[in-house]
């Protein structure tokens, strides 16, 4: 049974690839072999994964491209993203945990 995020405050664990528009990558969680957590809506990551994961099913894949103010910004997140940068992800949403489930 697929699950699909219709609101907030739930926990989600995804895989992902982060790179720049140029397509230099600056993350993967792929080569860690663990998926990332966190609280959907809580403010832990840049908005961009907030909103770019909402109403997606377990399973799925997504590419996000998230502009600079959805990321982070212009001051960027040296040394590898440089201010102003649009970030581009592929997500594979992994798990998706209820509140009331943990």
């Amino acid at each position: 049974m697929q699950v699909i995020i219709i609101n907030l405050n739930v926990n989600v664990l995804f895989s992902m690839q982060g790179t720049l528009e140029d397509g230099t990558e600056f993350d993967s969680s792929y080569g860690r072999n663990q998926p990332l957590t966190f609280t959907l809506g809580s403010g832990q990551v840049i908005k961009g994964w907030d909103q770019g994961l909402l109403a997606m099913c377990e399973g799925e894949k997504r590419k996000l491209v998230i502009p600079s103010e959805l990321g982070y910004g212009e001051s960027g997140a040296p040394p590898k993203i440089p201010g102003g940068a649009t970030l581009i992800f592929e997500v594979e949403l992994v798990k998706i945990e209820r509140r009331d489930e943990l």
